[in-house]
């Protein structure tokens, strides 16, 4: 716990020994960079902090975004009682000091104390309720941060007296612009090294960093700081750059990332996208997401989104999970291309999966349908004598293979193919079924009429 985390308005000896990204924190809104959908003029969180009345706040995004920045810049602006906690290293001990210390101002002066968790999603459920009274009758106000959904990780009761605010990885041009800031700065950065930095080391750098403005400039920091000086100063060019940035790291965890890929890579194949699916594809198998997990979604989706329109699709997401068990990776993933290339290139139907929606829907809501004695099993013995089988017609018996006779009690559909590849075949069988369905019909209408006429003559004679 430190009170004076954020509030320093000038380095200290420590501070300017610090990483480059602490102290390249902003000060002010103004110096903040990013993020305009929540901080942009006239933006309700911008009010919020320029007046100086906060409310309970959860910051939600990946790392190096601004969370801890933009709470750096509340420190820095409030007039009230700010406390800073992060929820990785806090004890139980720590939580109950600064809910005492609250109390206490509150009582003394009536002022309510701001407290900041980082990574308050690590807080166990007791740590998270601990804080709910004071929180409750305004004794605090909780600005929480978390790279993990607050959805799944923050309690309810949280959540629903909380703004969430979600924050986007940074653009390439924020990226750049604290970069440049950093190379010029005065104060915090290194102007007074007489760095030069050029347009393509800063462009590489951009791209490693994938919106993440801490590894930016943790990796300028290693290329000034390992860097030779020459008579023009500290030169630091593509070379350079590429050496302090290392392998390209691809953000992908097993919770936000996780559902978010998948989603985008089984809506890519349902919108008959295959570059986006293999852009999607690619971007979880570096993340390192398990390739059977994504055959399996790729058997879902065979079934969800394509069906009958192309019946070999689940033939083929069936083969790459096999293929996947028995090949293993690196060369599974060629399967799993082959597969997503064509399950977004099939004709779709979602006809199949309609189908068992509303089957289930009539069995979970309506009276359950007895099943017909003719439908009835007959391979033991007493079936007979109980009438089970009795007058079942075989259709292959039959021209066509086909005879009406009910199936169900209550005659129901269910099943509504689209117009679209095989199940436009499927959709005229059952149109020549239904045609046959109804002729018989009307054949044994007309005899049921013939016979009844027959009887009326019989009886009169």
């Amino acid at each position: 716990m430190d009170e004076e985390l954020f509030k320093s308005k000038e380095p200290s000896g420590t501070e300017q020994d610090a990483p480059l990204a602490y102290r390249m924190r902003p000060e002010t809104l103004d110096d903040f960079v990013g993020q305009e959908h929540i901080l942009g003029e006239g933006k309700l969180l911008r009010r919020l902090i320029s007046a100086d009345r906060l409310t309970s706040l959860i910051f939600f995004g990946p790392p190096g975004c601004g969370k801890t920045a933009l709470a750096s810049v509340i420190a820095r602006t409030t007039k009230k009682p700010f406390v800073c906690l992060n929820a990785i290293t806090a004890s139980v001990a720590d939580v109950r000091k600064i809910i005492e210390e609250a109390k206490w101002r509150r009582k003394r002066d009536n002022s309510r104390t701001v407290l900041f968790i980082d990574e308050i999603s690590h807080f166990n459920k007791l740590q998270q309720d601990a804080l709910m009274p004071e929180i409750e009758n305004g004794t605090m106000i909780l600005i929480g941060a978390t790279t993990h959904n607050p959805f799944f990780s923050v309690n309810r009761a949280i959540i629903s007296r909380s703004i969430v605010l979600e924050f986007k990885p940074l653009a390439p041009e924020h990226i750049a612009v604290l970069l440049k800031r950093a190379v010029s700065d005065v104060r915090s950065g290194f102007k007074d090294m007489n760095v030069h930095v050029s347009d393509e080391a800063i462009n590489h750098i951009v791209k490693t960093a994938d919106g993440d403005a801490r590894r930016a400039l943790s990796a300028l920091e290693i290329a000034v700081l390992t860097a030779e000086p020459s008579a023009g100063g500290i030169i630091i060019g593509l070379k350079e750059a590429q050496e302090a940035t290392g392998r390209r790291y691809v953000p992908y965890d097993r919770e936000d990332e996780h559902y978010n890929t998948i989603s985008a890579f089984i809506k890519s194949i349902r919108g008959s996208d295959p570059d986006a699916a293999l852009y999607w594809l690619a971007r979880m198998l570096a993340g390192g997401e398990d390739p059977a997990f994504i055959a399996r979604r790729l058997l879902i989706a065979a079934s969800e989104d394509i069906g009958n329109a192309d019946p070999m699709g689940v033939v083929v997401a069936a083969s790459v999970l096999q293929a996947v068990e028995f090949v293993g990776m690196p060369e599974a993933r060629i399967s799993l291309a082959q597969a997503t290339i064509y399950l977004a290139t099939c004709p779709k139907s979602n006809a199949s999966y309609l189908a068992i929606e509303k089957a289930a829907g009539e069995v979970e809501k309506e009276l359950t349908q007895p099943v017909p004695d003719h439908l009835k099993s007959t391979g033991y013995t007493g079936a007979e004598v109980l009438g089970h089988g009795k007058g079942y017609l075989y259709p292959h018996d039959f021209k066509g293979a086909f005879v009406n006779q009910r199936y169900m009690e209550r005659k129901m559909k269910f099943y509504q193919p689209k117009d679209s590849g095989y199940e436009r075949k499927i959709r005229y069988f059952l149109q020549q079924i239904e045609r046959m369905r109804n002729q018989n019909g009307k054949r044994n209408e007309t005899t049921s009429q013939k016979s009844d006429e027959g009887k009326k003559r019989e009886h009169a004679g």
